[in-house]
């Protein structure tokens, strides 16, 4: 098996269904250049796991210059106050705070829609997640990366870690909210799709595709070749789940939809429907893209959000680098911003990793 195939061969073992019709880009009711549709708050990096791809490169301990509560609670004002729909709490490891579950009401408190990112250690315990439902929590993110402890355990460098989540999984899906699993793909689980996806059938309401940044603890030989993602994202269009599936750092997913003629919907990306806060306050697009417009112990979120030169240019597709800016599809993908920094040191630069790109820069006799 060469390269571009590479632990592909069982990528078709979903079931597949017809999607017929012509493309459409569904349209857009909010303005992401004054809120983000998703803001998620890193509220520790203290984690015990050692995930080798973790893009925090968690720590052992919590870090004393952590956001206090009472800056949470005022981040947590400024999102809702500027009109952010979805608020993640996500690590680290979230329950390493001790007020997580302060933090949790006063975020469910302002009415938005509250994601619950908790890492499966030993402090998620049952009564984590039923407190978690209790207090009003609309989704919980649970990660699971592989279909057997052999890989999953390897990726997250705890013996025993499998089981682990499947139990966690299996009890949040009991719980009147919405379960959400990710996994982060790579060269180390890309045969594994199919199998994660049968696991999750009758449990997750939704199944989030991170494709690897080489970023953190990830290294470049993690991420999957550019024919490799392009397998996987056609195999995902045209594969019937049983749940809503979505990438994460692979917007070319929307252009794959259009072409095969379904219907896209406008795009969440790093700095445009996206805004991330650091342990530390730092303002940035993504977790995957950490490049800082400024902290919010200076500034509120909303400033730098709607007015930094950061986001302002990673919301404008005629400020990107070739081949993603002059692509047909620049407005529905653009690339991913993340990539394109980690490749080159530049957030608007051209995204390496799209096949498609690379093909369509390439001059025609």
């Amino acid at each position: 098996m060469n390269e571009s195939t590479r632990g592909t061969a069982n990528i078709s073992a979903i079931r597949k269904g017809p999607h017929p019709g012509a493309a459409q880009l569904l349209p857009n009711k909010l303005d992401f250049s004054q809120a983000p549709l998703t803001m998620a708050w890193e509220v520790t990096r203290a984690c015990p796991l050692r995930c080798i791809h973790c893009r925090a490169e968690a720590q052992p301990i919590r870090s004393p210059n952590e956001l206090s509560t009472e800056e949470g609670f005022s981040l947590i004002d400024d999102a809702a106050q500027m009109g952010t729909k979805v608020f993640v709490i996500t690590g680290g490891d979230p329950l390493a705070r001790p007020d997580i579950y302060s933090i949790l009401m006063k975020a469910v408190s302002t009415g938005m829609h509250i994601g619950f990112s908790p890492s499966v250690t030993g402090r998620l315990r049952g009564d984590a997640l039923d407190r978690a439902a209790e207090i009003g929590v609309g989704t919980i993110h649970i990660s699971l990366d592989g279909a057997g402890p052999e890989t999953h355990d390897k990726f997250r460098g705890i013996p025993g870690h499998f089981e682990r989540t499947l139990l966690a999984i299996r009890h949040a899906a009991g719980l009147p909210l919405r379960l959400q699993v990710a996994t982060t793909v790579s060269t180390h689980n890309l045969g594994e799709l199919p199998r994660i996806a049968a696991l999750l059938e009758d449990m997750a309401d939704s199944w989030t595709l991170f494709f690897l940044v080489a970023t953190g603890r990830a290294g470049t030989k993690d991420m999957l070749s550019p024919a490799e993602e392009e397998q996987v994202l056609h195999w995902m269009a045209s594969t019937d789940f049983p749940f809503h599936v979505r990438t994460v750092e692979a917007p070319q997913y929307r252009r794959v939809r259009s072409q095969m003629g379904l219907a896209v919907y406008p795009g969440v990306t790093d700095g445009n429907g996206f805004c991330f806060i650091s342990h530390l306050g730092d303002v940035q697009p993504s977790g995957f893209l950490p490049v800082t417009a400024g902290n919010i112990r200076t500034k509120p979120v909303s400033f730098y959000y709607r007015d930094s030169d950061l986001f302002k240019s990673l919301r404008n597709p005629a400020l990107l680098g070739d081949p993603c800016g002059s692509c047909d599809f620049a407005t529905i993908c653009g690339g991913s911003r993340a990539r394109a920094w980690a490749a080159s040191g530049n957030p608007l630069a051209g995204d390496p990793t799209c096949a498609f790109g690379a093909k369509f820069a390439t001059p025609k006799d």
